[in-house]
């Protein structure tokens, strides 16, 4: 098997980074193409009790183990399967069962904080960001995290003051400079995606 080719694709919270993933890995052939998500890979927080796993700042780059990460994207480059962790965001920890991820010709990495951490950086064969207005993204956080987190209304709004929001001005939006490609609207921005698609497709066909 020939070495996958790496795409790494972030922006701020809502900005439409999972929609851009999922865009280009329905443009693809399925059997070509995986996707891993960060949020995977939230620290296990057994040790802990309930109450002090909900005062964890799951935006700061310490709330990940890009260490295991960092492991199983190398395994995958190499050509090896992984047991990619499942988090359970109502709980606020990591399910004891995991999901067996096969390397493919390509493997998209999508993440809050992925183009923050240089190791994985250095990774990433294509590094996208993708740039969407901040009422936008707090309106979809909203929604994403009472429709799919069990989370209410106060708890969302507080948490976005408190961390979300200095994160993102700390870590996410700093993280823009080191881009390749920058994606305005996310998974709206169709122009963009069959530029990126065509490109990944190209490469594929050198490969």
């Amino acid at each position: 098997m020939k070495k996958p080719i790496l795409i790494g694709i972030t922006g701020g919270t809502g900005s439409g980074k999972s929609t851009v993933a999922k865009e280009i890995y329905s443009s693809i052939k399925e059997t070509n193409v995986t996707i891993i998500q960060q949020d995977s890979y939230y620290r296990d927080q057994s040790n802990l009790t309930f109450e002090e796993r909900k005062k964890t700042n799951y935006d700061h780059p310490f709330a990940f183990d890009n260490e295991l990460l960092i492991e199983h994207l190398n395994k995958l480059l190499e050509g090896l399967p992984v047991e990619k962790p499942i988090y359970d965001f109502e709980k606020h920890n990591r399910k004891k069962e995991t999901i067996t991820v096969w390397p493919r010709e390509i493997i998209i990495l999508e993440g809050l904080l992925i183009l923050n951490d240089e190791r994985i950086r250095e990774l990433l064969d294509i590094k996208i960001f993708v740039d969407t207005d901040s009422d936008v993204r707090v309106i979809r956080r909203i929604n994403r995290d009472i429709k799919e987190r069990g989370r209410s209304l106060d708890s969302v709004i507080e948490q976005y003051m408190s961390t979300v929001r200095p994160a993102h001005i700390q870590f996410v939006e700093p993280s823009k400079k080191h881009a390749d490609i920058i994606i305005p609207e996310g998974g709206y921005n169709k122009v963009a995606i069959d530029i990126m698609v065509t490109k990944i497709k190209s490469i594929i066909d050198d490969k």
